[in-house]
């Protein structure tokens, strides 16, 4: 049988959580396959140091004084390491820390391969783990650790290390593994998608006539004010579900709706669990996703299983899950006055609307189901393991 250990800094908080809701989905949908996984993840304020959820149990592990613990969960590692000496000296624990929990647990449990999610923190931890017991490394990029591998001095040596410890690179785009490639020319990475919850979105016919929806953090990545100022020269009057507000820079954002004229159309959410998510997902007639380099959006899968088609910048591994013409529509980068005349051509026909809904879902279903990925994680192991032997 095969025992797995996932890394992850990026982990499920509590039921229904969505931070890194999709590792979770692998770990629940790889039973099936005979592979029994253990996740180790980083502790932070409210958190059980063990539990179970689902069925998988989690070690978070300690490493800092608990008001230093902040690292995981809000996307804010590189920003807070970058910013500040405390954040440096938390790093350094939460890697000893993790390498540590990492090799008893393998002791305990008798874990025989190691799956990294993110290359950093996790993929170069699983590289000491690596060294130190032979275990076979599997690394997952999703996108955020391919930006730092690019932007911070002396990162791209620290990933192309990682890369030749791992026995294998998956990415979840096709976009990333380009970019993976021309950093490491000796990585081949796999590109292998993490699962959705297929379950949980659906259809329904509770449309809002003209509702668009965004959903992400509200950072200049993410595209909001590209999409704020579409709205602005739209002949459509939509509205708008914006996902993702709360933090006090978001202001920047509610200030520019409010300049354009738009406070009244605009609703803004905090980060929702999955469930109310998927609420707002049959309740949109489109789902707008502005944003570049994108590592794959699985926002726009969890749409198009709602049968809500996509209007997206045709930017990083957005162009993998949505189809031009097919399962939503596809904009040159930053093209605000494209974004508007998509948006209004697809807000005028509903016939294509529906049309492109169901072909997204059926696409998302043969890609993107739990108990497809699973199977193509597993034979990857199985591999890598047959191959260690």
């Amino acid at each position: 049988m095969i025992r797995a250990l996932f890394l992850a800094h990026a982990y499920p908080r509590y039921a229904g959580d969505g931070v890194g809701s999709f590792v979770l989905r692998l770990a629940v949908a790889l039973r099936g396959e005979g592979v029994d996984v253990h996740v180790l993840a980083p502790a932070a304020a409210g958190l059980a140091g063990d539990e179970v959820m689902e069925g998988v149990p989690i070690r978070r592990a300690r490493y800092g004084p608990r008001r230093w613990e902040s690292l995981a969960y809000e996307g804010t590692m590189s920003a807070q390491v970058g910013d500040s000496l405390r954040g440096k000296i938390s790093m350094v624990g939460l890697l000893g820390s993790t390498l540590q929990s990492a090799l008893r647990l393998i002791n305990d449990e008798g874990i025989n391969l190691v799956h990294a999610h993110w290359w950093f923190p996790g993929g170069l931890v699983g590289s000491a783990v690596h060294a130190v017991t032979g275990l076979p490394l599997i690394t997952t990029l999703h996108g955020s650790d391919v930006r730092l591998a690019e932007g911070m001095r002396g990162a791209s040596s620290l990933f192309r290390f990682v890369g030749r410890s791992s026995a294998r690179v998956t990415t979840v785009s096709s976009w990333l593994a380009r970019r993976a490639q021309a950093m490491a020319p000796n990585v081949v990475p796999l590109v292998a998608p993490m699962p959705v919850r297929t379950e949980l979105f659906y259809s329904s016919n509770d449309r809002v006539t003209n509702r668009l929806l965004f959903v992400g953090k509200l950072v200049d990545q993410k595209g909001l004010d590209h999409l704020l100022r579409a709205m602005r020269i739209m002949k459509t009057p939509a509205t708008l579900d914006v996902v993702g507000a709360g933090r006090v820079d978001d202001r920047q954002f509610v200030a520019l709706a409010e300049s354009l004229g738009l406070e009244r159309r605009v609703t803004w959410h905090p980060l929702l669990s999955q469930e109310a998510l998927a609420e707002l997902y049959r309740r949109a007639v489109i789902h707008v996703i502005p944003a570049r380099d994108e590592g794959l959006g699985l926002t726009a899968v969890e749409s198009l299983l709602s049968e809500t088609p996509v209007v997206a910048f045709d930017s990083g591994g957005v162009s993998d899950v949505v189809i031009n013409g097919e399962t939503g529509l596809l904009v040159a980068p930053d093209d605000e006055h494209g974004l508007a005349r998509a948006l209004d051509e697809l807000l005028e026909n509903q016939t294509e609307r529906k049309r492109m809904g169901e072909k997204g879902r059926a696409r998302a279903l043969e890609v993107f189901s739990p108990k497809a990925v699973a199977r193509r994680y597993a034979d990857e192991y199985r591999a890598a393991l047959s191959f260690s032997q």
